[in-house]
């Protein structure tokens, strides 16, 4: 097989689920870090008081573009990946989509009266919402070609996305940086790109048509459930963000998103590998039990590799990060950062139990402990605020999350979809986390520690690999890393 076949062709399962993973991960990975990157520069321009105000209204903005999709794309990945005649709807899915946005939009207008009264970042949290819809009618297109497998189409999208939101958002920095103009330099950046999306799909797979049927709704009546996704975590952080603002705490809530942005770019290995074994679990779950709980249990197994290096680097290593990231102004971010640490490895490990209850036709269930979630975590918020600070809205996260985790795992093993933990699976955790020892063992060796914070965590990740090819090797010696039995698939 040449490199050619294996990253461009569906073969096999195995190599079907690596390809995905590699183009989501090449381009998601290579999206998120520019944006981080891109997103530091804006804080040290901008200071933490206006990239506080910023960051305000990209957190509401955030919030809003849940409704303009309202779990529509999520369903779409699941239902063309099991029956390749649902492509026909597709025209009546951009209508719904039409209608959602606009919707949502709306609802922004409104919403900004109610929790600012600063003219600038109402106009921010505006032309924020227009860059966020946006990105909705990117994901109908991207639902399809993961349906189909074919992520490297999703991927060359999203590197020219990054490249051209890069270009356009720097040259606004550097000649004319405010809040107001980097906006509408993400909004314009992203509708050149959708505008190009839009026709290549048009031209190379389907005539696009835009129909609005009564019969549309009953898209959104099975859809809605999901407008929340798998994130947990992730929707709080911008619920607290808008907390934060809306309370007046602007320079904190700037300290708060430094801290949040590094984070939400360590969870990108786990989410996009999610996304890559979704469509997979999704046709097991209707064709074969067997290979539907082989499948699972891969997933969780990696979800368990990356989520124990991940939260004890994060302990560590912090401090580091944050000034060589931010500098000295953003030292608050520093413990905000390591509490963010024990969000990323909780929401890792829910990942899994939640895409179960998704692919299983549960999605109702897992909304509701979402939301059940949400209300715990904002007044959760209200009661530590006045306690630890900005601090209190990143606790009230992780005792959420921590509780929906639980939830969850007991709702997976109730309804009997998956075997939900194993020995194999305890034998997995103290592999990661003996490496994990190791590895900051290492690190913390000067002539290692004192190179650059990028360097370092390279060093590390490529320490924590070795340990864990040699540990596979003694403890399982019949599988070389996880993936080696995918062949009996």
């Amino acid at each position: 097989m040449n490199l050619r076949n294996f990253f461009l062709k569906n073969i096999g399962i195995r190599q079907t689920i690596i390809k995905n993973t590699f183009w989501l991960v090449s381009a998601e990975g290579i999206a998120r870090i520019s944006s981080l990157f891109l997103v530091i520069y804006i804080a040290r321009i901008l200071g933490a008081n206006d990239y506080g105000k910023f960051t305000f209204a990209f957190s509401f903005a955030s919030i809003i573009g849940i409704f303009s999709n309202m779990g529509v794309a999520e369903v779409l990945t699941r239902e063309l990946s099991r029956n390749k005649e649902n492509e026909k709807k597709i025209d009546e899915v951009l209508g719904l989509q039409v209608f959602l946005s606009i919707s949502a939009l709306a609802g922004a207008v409104m919403g900004s009266f109610l929790i600012t009264d600063e003219f600038e970042i109402r106009k921010v949290l505006w032309i924020l919402s227009f860059f966020v819809v946006s990105n909705s009618f990117l994901g109908i297109i991207f639902s399809f070609v993961r349906a189909r497998q074919k992520m490297e189409y999703e991927a060359g999208i999203k590197f020219f996305q990054t490249f051209l939101n890069l270009v356009v958002v720097m040259a606004v920095i550097f000649s004319i940086p405010s809040i107001i103009n980097i906006s509408y330099g993400y909004l314009a950046s992203n509708l050149i790109i959708l505008v190009v999306a839009l026709l290549y799909f048009n031209f190379y797979f389907q005539r696009l048509k835009i129909k609005f049927k009564k019969e549309s709704f009953e898209i959104l009546r099975i859809s809605w459930p999901l407008s929340l996704g798998l994130m947990l975590g992730w929707v709080y952080i911008s619920m607290n963000s808008v907390m934060l603002g809306y309370f007046g705490l602007i320079t904190e809530n700037g300290w708060y998103s430094a801290a949040s942005r590094i984070a939400i770019v360590a969870i990108v290995p786990a989410s996009l590998i999610v996304r890559s074994f979704y469509p997979a679990l999704s046709k097991f779950f209707v064709s074969s039990k067997q290979n539907f709980q082989r499948t699972w249990d891969y997933l969780i197994e990696l979800m368990i590799l990356l989520a124990i290096p991940t939260v004890m680097g994060g302990l560590v290593l912090a401090d580091r990060i944050i000034h060589a990231f931010y500098g000295r102004e953003f030292a608050p971010s520093v413990f905000a950062f390591q509490l963010f640490a024990i969000l990323t490895g909780i929401s890792f490990i829910n990942y899994p139990y939640s895409a179960i209850l998704v692919v299983s036709g549960r999605q109702k269930n897992n909304f509701l402990i979402i939301v059940a979630g949400a209300f715990l975590n904002i007044i959760l918020a209200v009661l530590l605020l006045p306690v630890f600070g900005f601090y209190g809205a990143i606790i009230s996260i992780i005792i959420s999350s921590l509780i929906i985790l639980l939830v969850t795992v007991f709702l997976t093993r109730r309804l009997f979809l998956v075997v939900p933990f194993n020995w194999n699976l305890v034998k997995v955790s103290l592999i990661s986390f003996f490496s994990s020892i190791i590895m900051l063992i290492v690190i913390n060796y000067t002539f290692i520690y004192g190179l650059n914070i990028i360097l370092v965590l390279l060093v590390g990740a490529g320490i924590y690999g070795l340990l864990l090819f040699i540990f596979y090797r003694l403890i399982f010696p019949d599988r070389m890393l996880v993936l080696s039995q995918w062949k009996n698939f």
